[in-house]
C-alpha cells in the first residue's frame, strides 16, 4: 500500500532531489559564492571605517557630557573657569514651558554653570539690600555688582534670577525639588512660593512649566535606589546566573539520554506550577475580597514603586487567576492537537542532544558571536555620539518678551551687543541653543546617522548569519556521517567556521543586506511615526500602521528563509539565491512537517527556556524574600525585593536563550538535512538512510543489509 506523503506538489516546488553517489556531507571542493556582494560588503567595511574617522575628527564627546551655559561653555570641564561649576542653573525654570525641556534641556532663560543647586524659596526683590544676598548672588552672572541697573533692568536682562527654588541635581542640571506628600506636589514642604515680580504662584505652576521633569525626577530616586540595589545583591546575582548556565548545560546533556522523560516531566512540570499558580491566585483572590480596603481598582490607586501595594487588591490576584488559565488553557490544547508528533519532535532533540555532545565546542561558539556583536555595538555607538557632537555652537536671539521681531534668529555673540537687535529690543541675548551648523557636513548628519544606523545592522545580522552557517555546516558534519561518531570529520566547527569565511562571506553578506533593509525601513517608519504623531488624521495611522505590520511580517519571514538558505549554503556551497530557493521548494514539498515538527520543537525548546529561568528566578525570590531559613542572614537589605529576582529572571533567560539557540539550530539542520534524507535515499545498500535508529523507527524505515558473496551465489544458483 502507498503511503502517504507530506509532499503538496512536486511539480510546483520542484523535484526532489537526485542521488549523488559522491556525497559524503558538507562539500568540500567548493567555490566562492556571491562575489560581488562580497566586494561591496567589504567596501562598505572601508567606508564606515571612513565615516567613523570624518565623525571622530569633526566630533566633541565634551558636547555630550558636559551641560552648556549660555554662553556656550561647558559645565565641569577641567583646566576652564567652570572647572569646579558643574551643574547648569536655569534663571527662570517658569520660562521652561516649551518641549525643548524634555528633547535637551534648554530653556528660553538664561543659563549658568553653579557649584551646586540653590536649597531655599527666595527671590532677587526679597534678597536685594538683604543679608541673603551673599548667597544669593552667586547665582546671578559673574561680575555683576548692585548699584549699576535697577532691579527690574537686572530682571528684564537677566543678569541674575528674579527667583530660585530649591532643587536637586539631574542628569548635571538644576530642577525643582519636586516630592509628593499625601498626593500633594511640594517643593520644600511648600505648595505656594513667590514669584520673581512678588506675586503668589502654585508650585504646580513649577510643573507645568518643566513638563515631566517631575517624574523624570521620580525615575531618578527609583534608579538610584535601584542602583544600590544591585551594588549589595550583584555578588547573589551573578551566582543565580551561574547556576544557569550550569542547569543549561545540564539540560542540554541530559536529553542525550533521557530526551522523552526530561520533556514530558517539563511539559507537566509546566502544567503543574501553572495549576499550582491558578490555585494560589484564587485563594489570595478569596482571601482578600472580603477585607475592607482590598477592592479597590488599580486604576485608583495609580502608579507606585512599592508594588507590593498591588498585591494587597484583590483584582490584581484576579487578572493573574485569568492570565494563567488561559496561558493553561492554550498549553492543554496544543499538547491534545500535536501529541502524535510528539514522538518525531523527542526524536529529533534527542538526535541534536547526541550531536552537540559529540562536538561540544558548538556550545562556546555563542561567546565568538557575542564578541563580534559587542564590537559593532561599540563601534556604532561610539560613531553616534560623535555625530551627534559635530555640530558648532548655534546661537539665538532670546528676547525678553513675545514681541520681538528678531526672535529666535540666527545671531553671534561676539558681535550682538554691536547689533540694533538690543535697541529694538531691550532685554534680548544672544544664548546658546544647540550643535549644528550651515555647513555640508552638517547638513547632511541625518543622512550620517542612517548610514551608521544602516550599516551597523547589516554588520549585525551578517555576524549572526555567519555564526549560523557555522554551527550549521558543523551539525551537518554530524549528521551526514553515516557511523556515527567514527565518520565525524575532525575539527567540524573550525572547519565550517573556516568555509564559511573563506567562501560564503558573499552570500551571508547578502543575505544580512536584504535584512538589514527590511529593518532600516522598519526604523524609519517608527522615526516618522514618532515625529508625526501629533499632526496625524486616523487615515494616517492606519497607514503608518500597516506599513508596522507588513514590515514585520517581511522581516519575520526573511530570517525563517536566511536561517535555512544558510543551512544549504553549508552543506552544499551553493550561492545565496539558489540555497534560499532549495531552501524555500524542499520546506513546501514538506510543508506540514514543517508547519508542525518545526513548531512543536520550538515550543519544546520555549518550554525549556521557561522553565529554566522560572525554576531559578522561584529560587532567587525565595531567597532575597528570606523564605530559605539557612540563608536568612545572607541576604542583602534591599529597597526593592524585588529588582534582584527580576534580574535573575531577565539574565536566566538569556543564558538559556544563549544555549538554546545553538540547540535550536541544531535541530533545524538535522530537520533539513532529515527531509533530504527522506527524499535522496531509501534504505538500500547503495542508498542508505543516515538518520538515526529512533527516526527510522518512527517512521517505520529500516536500512538493508549488504549482501554476503556467499548469499549472492546462492541465490544466483537458485535463479538456474
Amino acid at each position: 500500500m502507498a503511503r502517504k506523503t507530506d509532499i503538496p506538489s512536486s511539480s510546483y516546488y520542484g523535484e526532489p532531489r537526485k542521488f549523488d553517489p559522491n556525497f559524503r556531507g558538507p562539500v568540500h571542493n567548493r567555490s566562492c559564492t556571491d562575489v560581488v556582494c562580497c566586494v561591496i560588503f567589504i567596501v562598505v567595511i572601508l567606508g564606515y571605517v571612513a565615516l567613523g574617522t570624518v565623525a571622530w575628527i569633526h566630533g566633541d564627546p565634551r558636547k555630550v557630557v558636559y551641560p552648556t551655559d549660555s554662553h556656550g561653555q561647558f559645565c565641569g570641564q577641567q583646566n576652564t573657569p567652570n572647572a569646579n561649576k558643574a551643574i547648569l542653573f536655569y534663571f527662570n525654570m517658569l520660562k521652561c514651558a516649551n518641549p525643548a525641556v524634555l528633547i535637551n534641556l534648554q530653556c528660553p532663560t538664561t543659563q549658568l554653570c553653579v557649584s551646586k543647586c540653590p536649597d531655599r524659596f527666595a527671590t532677587l526683590l526679597d534678597a536685594w539690600n538683604t543679608k541673603n544676598w551673599e548667597y544669593f548672588k552667586q547665582f546671578c552672572k559673574p561680575g555683576f555688582e548692585i548699584g549699576r541697573k535697577s532691579v527690574s533692568e537686572v530682571i528684564r536682562d537677566e543678569d541674575c534670577p528674579s527667583m530660585i527654588v530649591p532643587s536637586r541635581t539631574f542628569v548635571q542640571r538644576c530642577f525643582p525639588d519636586f516630592i509628593t506628600r499625601n498626593g500633594i506636589l511640594t517643593v520644600a514642604n511648600q505648595t505656594i512660593f513667590k514669584d520673581g515680580h512678588n506675586n503668589e504662584r502654585s508650585v504646580t505652576d513649577l510643573r507645568d512649566a518643566a513638563k515631566g521633569i517631575a517624574n523624570l525626577l521620580n525615575a531618578n530616586e527609583v534608579g538610584m535606589k535601584i542602583f544600590e540595589d544591585y551594588a549589595n545583591s550583584w555578588d547573589w546575582i551573578l551566582i543565580g546566573l551561574v547556576i544557569t548556565m550550569v542547569v543549561s548545560l545540564l539540560f542540554i546533556l541530559l536529553l542525550r539520554y533521557t530526551a522523552d522523560v526530561l520533556l514530558w516531566l517539563l511539559i507537566f512540570g509546566v502544567i503543574a506550577a501553572i495549576g499550582y499558580g491558578i490555585w494560589h491566585c484564587y485563594w489570595e483572590y478569596r482571601a482578600l475580597s472580603g477585607k475592607p480596603g482590598a477592592n479597590v481598582t488599580i486604576s485608583d490607586i495609580g502608579f507606585h514603586t512599592d508594588f507590593s501595594l498591588y498585591l494587597q487588591l484583590s483584582q490584581t490576584w484576579l487578572i493573574f487567576l485569568i492570565s494563567l488559565s488561559v496561558i493553561e488553557g492554550i498549553i492543554v490544547m496544543i499538547l491534545i492537537f500535536l501529541r502524535m508528533r510528539l514522538r518525531i519532535a523527542i526524536a529529533l532533540l534527542k538526535e541534536g542532544s547526541k550531536a552537540i555532545g559529540n562536538i561540544m565546542s558548538t556550545l562556546f561558539y555563542p561567546i565568538i558571536t557575542f564578541f563580534l556583536l559587542a564590537i559593532c555595538i561599540a563601534y556604532w555607538a561610539v560613531t553616534a555620539i560623535f555625530l551627534a557632537s559635530s555640530g558648532n555652537a548655534v546661537y539665538k536671539v532670546t528676547p525678553a518678551d513675545d514681541k520681538c521681531i528678531y526672535a529666535n534668529l540666527t545671531c553671534n555673540p561676539k558681535t550682538f551687543s554691536q547689533t540694533n537687535i538690543t535697541k529694538v529690543c531691550p532685554g534680548s541675548q544672544c544664548m546658546f541653543a544647540f550643535y549644528g551648523g550651515e555647513s555640508a557636513y552638517h547638513r547632511y548628519i541625518l543622512l550620517l546617522h542612517l548610514c551608521n544606523l544602516f550599516v551597523f545592522l547589516w554588520l549585525v545580522n551578517f555576524t549572526i548569519a555567519l555564526g549560523q552557517c557555522t554551527l550549521a555546516g558543523a551539525f551537518a558534519s554530524y549528521y551526514w556521517a553515516l557511523k556515527k561518531p567514527h565518520d565525524i570529520p575532525p575539527c567540524p566547527l573550525y572547519s565550517s567556521f573556516s568555509r564559511a569565511i573563506r567562501y560564503h562571506t558573499g552570500s551571508l553578506a547578502f543575505g544580512s543586506l536584504i535584512l538589514a533593509v527590511v529593518q532600516t525601513v522598519r526604523v524609519v517608519l517608527e522615526y516618522l511615526d514618532s515625529k508625526l504623531r501629533g499632526t496625524q488624521n486616523p487615515c494616517t495611522r492606519f497607514v503608518f500602521c500597516c506599513l508596522k505590520c507588513c514590515f514585520w511580517c517581511l522581516e519575520h519571514f526573511i530570517k525563517f528563509i536566511n536561517r535555512n538558505a544558510y543551512i544549504m549554503i553549508a552543506i552544499y556551497g551553493k550561492n545565496f539565491c539558489t540555497s534560499s530557493k532549495d531552501a524555500f521548494c524542499l520546506l513546501m514539498r514538506n510543508v506540514i512537517r514543517v508547519a508542525v515538527l518545526d513548531k512543536v520543537t520550538d515550543f519544546l525548546l520555549f518550554l525549556g527556556k521557561l522553565f529554566i529561568s522560572g525554576s531559578v528566578g522561584a529560587l532567587a525570590f525565595f531567597f532575597f524574600t528570606r523564605k530559605i531559613p539557612i540563608f536568612q542572614e545572607e541576604v542583602p537589605s534591599l529597597n526593592y525585593f524585588w529588582v534582584p529576582p527580576l534580574t535573575v529572571i531577565f539574565g536566566s533567560y538569556l543564558i538559556a536563550h544563549g544555549f538554546f539557540n545553538v540547540y535550536a539550530m541544531c535541530v533545524d539542520t538535522l530537520f533539513l538535512c532529515f527531509l533530504w534524507d527522506l527524499e535522496v535515499n531509501t534504505g538500500s545498500p547503495e542508498r542508505p538512510y543516515y538518520m538515526s535508529k529512533d527516526l527510522m523507527g518512527i517512521l517505520e524505515k529500516k536500512n538493508a543489509k549488504k549482501k554476503s558473496s556467499s548469499s549472492r551465489r546462492r541465490k544466483g544458483e537458485e535463479d538456474d
